[in-house]
């Protein structure tokens, strides 16, 4: 088995996220499409991982990773994909084989192989990834044992480092500053755009237990679908300059390449209300003019703020990955060992039947005549004697001989 484990790898590194976006399969069309694949080119497991940046197909199989047997497995896998763009992806392809491949999914799981090392979120993928792959019947016992001893490595990089310690997310970063400043849960939030990072910061609020959200957004009907999420209220972006219920956190990240809160509005915003407000200005340009904070009260959590420390941190997490290849040198080991107990677990299975079948032989056939003489007592006796023998025989010698055959 550990010299059929191929892996097949699109991620960041090779591939635009487009064109990874291109390989994911959804979740109802897995199985037909895999099971076509593996009568053809005759492979016996598969795990197939697909995250935003990154899609890998994880094989046991004899299949060869080279150009001819790759193009056959991207023609059948994508029926859609014309003959150039298979091309393609036969030669954007990274491929691993045994040991080499083994060390890359346990560097994936571990993070130092991630677009941003120390997130933690690629374990669960892995995880979930391999869980499918088992329910619909794909993959087999050298992925069950591969993928196990995967998350076992993983939790202990996690547990033993400090990878994933600090945040390297902007959004993380401003949520924990904003909490530093002790906000009140009773604090009403201006919140200027609904796109992914404003809806992550407010989720984030949420979850603090701010129940005061005011959302516009160009797309009402993003807005809406935000609003709805958090107990919100949503409106227009045009329909910001008649905000007239205040605010004590202005947060704002659109895509707009001017400026979105003039000084002009932001005074008509605050109402003449004189309190020190929160802005949290994620956006890039900047969404809040620069003049707002040196003519009103505000404690300012800026983009470029978030970034000199989200690169600090990233910079912290980089210096373990040294620590990080120990751990998984040391993984490889315990992985080679654990498949070969496992062949000697596999090759040694029906000694316990032959016991059995030697057992029942010797009582109903070559000393039935003798036992049929005993007395219930001598039998229960001999019964007894037997279940101890058999019990410590399968045991005692099946452990010394697997021990001996492992350190062959």
């Amino acid at each position: 088995m550990f010299n059929q484990y191929k892996n097949i790898a699109f991620t960041h590194r090779n591939l635009a996220v487009s064109d990874i976006g291109s390989l994911h399969i959804e979740a109802d069309q897995q199985y037909e499409r895999f099971a076509q694949v593996k009568a053809i080119l005759q492979i016996d497991e598969i795990l197939y991982l697909s995250t935003c940046n990154r899609v890998e197909f994880h094989l046991v199989s004899a299949f060869q990773i080279d150009e001819h047997d790759l193009t056959i497995f991207f023609r059948t896998l994508y029926p859609s994909f014309t003959e150039e763009k298979i091309s393609f992806y036969v030669k954007q392809a990274e491929k691993y084989e045994n040991q080499a491949a083994v060390r890359h999914l346990l560097c994936v799981a571990s993070s130092i192989d991630s677009l941003v090392v120390g997130e933690r979120e690629i374990i669960t993928q892995v995880r979930a990834a391999y869980e499918f792959s088992h329910k619909i019947g794909l993959s087999g016992d050298f992925l069950r044992i591969l993928t196990k001893h995967t998350i076992e490595t993983a939790k202990r990089v996690y547990t033993e480092t400090k990878i994933s310690l600090k945040p390297v997310s902007v959004v993380s970063i401003a949520y924990q500053r904003l909490v530093a400043m002790n906000v009140s849960k009773e604090a009403k939030v201006l919140v200027i755009g609904a796109g992914v990072t404003n809806t992550a910061m407010v989720r984030f609020l949420k979850k603090h237990g701010i129940t005061d959200f005011s959302i516009y957004n160009r797309s009402l009907a993003n807005a809406s679908a935000l609003a709805t999420e958090v107990g919100g209220k949503a409106f227009s972006l045009s329909e910001l300059p008649n905000h007239t219920s205040g605010f004590d956190i202005l947060v704002s990240c659109t895509s707009a390449q001017e400026t979105i809160v003039s000084n002009e509005l932001y005074s008509k915003l605050v109402n003449n209300d004189e309190k020190s407000k929160i802005t949290i200005d994620l956006a890039l340009p900047s969404d809040l003019d620069q003049s707002i904070h040196e003519k009103h009260a505000t404690r300012q959590i800026s983009i470029e703020s978030l970034q000199k420390t989200a690169d600090s941190h990233l910079e912290e997490r980089c210096q373990e990955i040294e620590a990080v290849e120990k751990i998984i040198d040391e993984a490889m080991i315990v992985f080679k060992f654990l498949v070969k107990e496992r062949h000697v677990e596999l090759a040694m299975r029906e000694v316990p039947q032959m016991v059995k079948g030697i057992r029942s032989d010797a009582f109903n056939a070559v000393f039935k005549d003798e036992i049929d003489q005993m007395d219930g007592s001598s039998r229960e006796t001999l019964l007894k004697v037997l279940d101890y023998v058999e019990k410590k025989y399968i045991a005692g010698p099946m452990k010394m001989a697997k021990e001996i055959l492992i350190k062959k």
